[in-house]
């Protein structure tokens, strides 16, 4: 079986994250290729699109928000994810099992005695109304119904597990700064009704193996670990079995077998890879068991504690933050002068794509508004 090296899977997922050449595609298209973008901090999806997309300008998201082409909802590892209407709609009764035993898992004592199908019974016939509400809301039109456990754990239940919402905008919009407002994921994406199910005749295991192939797109080649820790499902191993037939194996340095789509892109591990800014939570980093490809272990906590992150050639490099209307970098390691001069130039145009108004076009040329706060020793 063949061997890939780290190297060149660390090629493969920048090639399939669009970060080895950003996408012409549209935001629906690219949103619905990357199987969604985690987008728990609401500004941070603009910024994982802007370095994979050519030309990319905030009112593009925008407008596909607002026209319910993609959509704000808990959804992989119960977070929240922007995800197109036709996924979200297709992958949720999938994640549904998934999404409870989570929220039961941290709030156990708390919610001890509670019947769940009750609550989702009342949640749902109080949003039956069409107006949307925000959690305190939701929750206060619960009071006096059965026994209630601590108002926020009643609240994340209903919103995060037992009822597929959508936050809606202006939530999640180019620098505005709005609270979240809920309404079930059907009543906003025009299905009749407030609850969502498979469609008559499918299988649960269709939409596992469709998450499957999916995720391999882009995200392959990868471990079935890998698949579980994106996806936060424990019940893929049979849509894998199913699927076998269709897809190659590998092995990684370590031994691991990996799978992946015969036809996917696997780029010669030596293609150059350009400098590129992650948001906070990017999947690039959190989609993935051993994330060895992208990020040196010293470094794994900067992705699950949000800093945001830069690559060089192709791995996590140096942190980044916005200070006034400049982009400051923090190496991880001892950068080239050529590195250097790299990281200066899209950080110049990460700033001048941070500091333009709604409906502003793409920025021409390399801007001068990136610096270096300070390198670390190597």
């Amino acid at each position: 079986m063949t061997v890939l090296t780290s190297r060149g899977l660390n090629r493969a997922t920048l090639a399939r994250q669009y970060l080895l050449e950003r996408s012409a595609a549209t935001v629906t298209d690219t949103v619905a290729h990357l199987c969604g973008l985690q987008a728990q901090e609401p500004q941070e999806p603009f910024v994982g699109l802007w370095s994979r997309m050519r030309e990319f300008t905030p009112d593009r998201l925008d407008d596909a928000l607002t026209r319910r082409q993609v959509v704000r909802t808990h959804l992989m590892r119960r977070t929240l994810h922007l995800v197109t209407a036709a996924d979200a709609l297709h992958w949720r009764p999938r994640h549904d099992t998934m999404l409870r035993r989570r929220v039961l898992g941290t709030y156990r004592r708390e919610l001890a005695g509670i019947d769940l199908d009750e609550l989702t019974a009342a949640g749902l016939a109080v949003m039956a109304d069409g107006r949307p509400r925000t959690m305190v809301e939701l929750v206060s039109a619960l009071e006096g119904r059965g026994p209630q456990p601590p108002r926020r754990v009643l609240g994340e239940l209903l919103v995060a597990a037992l009822i597929p919402m959508a936050q809606l905008p202006p939530r999640g919009l180019w620098r505005r700064t709005a609270g979240v407002r809920n309404l079930p994921l059907a009543m906003w994406l025009g299905r009749s009704g407030t609850s969502l199910a498979p469609p008559a005749g499918d299988d649960a295991d269709a939409v596992g193996r469709d998450l499957v192939r999916r995720y391999l797109a882009a995200y392959g080649p990868a471990a079935t670990a890998d698949i579980r820790a994106w996806s936060g499902l424990a019940g893929l191993p049979g849509a894998v079995k199913a699927l076998r037939g269709e897809l190659v194996g590998f092995r990684d340095e370590r031994g691991r077998e990996l799978l992946d789509l015969p036809d996917a892109p696997r780029p010669d591990a030596d293609t150059p890879a350009p400098v590129r800014f992650l948001p906070a939570f990017d999947n690039a980093i959190l989609g993935y068991h051993d994330r060895s490809r992208i990020i040196d272990d010293a470094h794994l906590g900067l992705s699950v504690a949000g800093r945001r992150v830069v690559l060089v050639d192709g791995r996590v490099a140096a942190t980044w933050v916005t200070e006034g209307e400049r982009v400051g970098v923090t190496p991880l390691r001892t950068l080239s002068a050529q590195e250097k001069r790299l990281v200066r130039q899209e950080a110049g145009l990460l700033a001048e794509f941070l500091g333009r108004p709604p409906g502003d076009g793409p920025q021409q040329g390399a801007g001068n508004s990136g610096g270096f706060r300070r390198a670390n020793p190597s």
